[in-house]
């Protein structure tokens, strides 16, 4: 796909979004990319950094390496990301400590009509798809509701964490940081994050390319031969991470410095939250609509 210099910084604005996404706990970089229209492009120049692709940079033929993994691509985005991670990480662990309901409001919204829109992708319900949504929904639901661990800091489980975190990142609806939350690990890579803790970073990030390399094949498969029932799927763990979103919590435990929350009715920032989720809402519908036009102008 040729693209301009302008097309190139949309799509880095795109991986600032994902990025920003990624930060929350509770909020996928998958659903953005879904959002702005470039899910499949993403999950398939994932996939084609393989044994092939890295035979062309090992012996010296890095063009065509760089075409055959959608170098541009990936490069423009994950550099988006990156500076939106960097730049994000003090100011959404501020905001979620000190406006909570503002934050989790906003990202309700977004991820209400990201089910929606995702949802009308499918072609056709049959008894196929209607399961494979409940399984999607029920399987979100259960980890929006699970007990966050105690766990070890070893440079083995920290590689294991990246690897599975980024799987979900890359899931519409399943949060990578969530599953680091469950893994007791969240503020831990965070502050590895604030304090440029460089050998945590590189650890984390050799597991995260390991886990994406390999799930994105997975999920590729999946989305080609069985693409109704992996939309439906993904469409019911949109859904179910709801629980996670709501806005309205209060804390029922706190072991180990891991705060235990339940969701309640709304008690404060009423009005204040129901704007934020219609922004949330009709932003998501407009970065729907405008990414369904691009292909018919081109």
């Amino acid at each position: 796909m040729k693209r301009t210099l302008k097309d190139y910084l949309l799509l880095m604005l795109k991986g600032m979004g994902m990025g920003a996404a990624d930060v929350v706990p509770g909020v996928s970089g998958g659903t953005i990319a879904f959002i702005v229209g470039i899910y499949d492009e993403l999950i398939d120049s994932i996939k084609s950094i393989n044994a092939e692709s890295l035979k062309l940079f090992f012996t010296g033929k890095w063009a065509a390496f760089w075409n055959k993994i959608n170098g541009n691509f990936l490069l423009f985005l994950l550099a988006g990301i990156g500076i939106s991670v960097f730049s994000l990480a003090k100011v959404i662990t501020w905001l979620l400590t000190d406006y909570p309901v503002l934050v989790w409001s906003f990202f309700f919204g977004l991820v209400l009509a990201s089910t929606w829109f995702v949802g009308k992708d499918i072609k056709g319900w049959n008894w196929k798809t209607i399961l494979g949504f409940i399984c999607g929904a029920v399987l979100a639901f259960y980890i929006t509701v699970a007990t966050p661990a105690e766990t070890p800091s070893n440079w083995l489980f920290i590689f294991f964490c990246g690897a599975i975190a980024i799987c979900a990142m890359i899931l519409p609806g399943i949060s990578g940081s969530f599953i680091l939350v469950l893994l007791g690990k969240y503020f831990f890579i965070m502050d590895a994050v604030k304090t440029l803790d460089l050998v945590v970073i590189g650890i984390f990030g050799a597991g995260a390319c390991i886990g994406i390399t390999s799930f994105s094949r997975v999920l590729s498969f999946a989305l080609k031969h069985f693409r109704n029932i992996t939309l439906a799927v993904l469409t019911g763990f949109m859904l179910g991470s709801l629980n996670k979103v709501w806005p309205w919590k209060e804390v029922v435990d706190n072991t180990h410095g891991m705060a235990i929350e339940t969701n309640v009715m709304p008690n404060q920032f009423v009005v204040e939250a129901i704007v934020l989720m219609v922004v949330g809402f009709f932003l998501v519908t407009f970065l729907e609509k405008l990414s369904s036009k691009k292909p018919a102008e081109k």
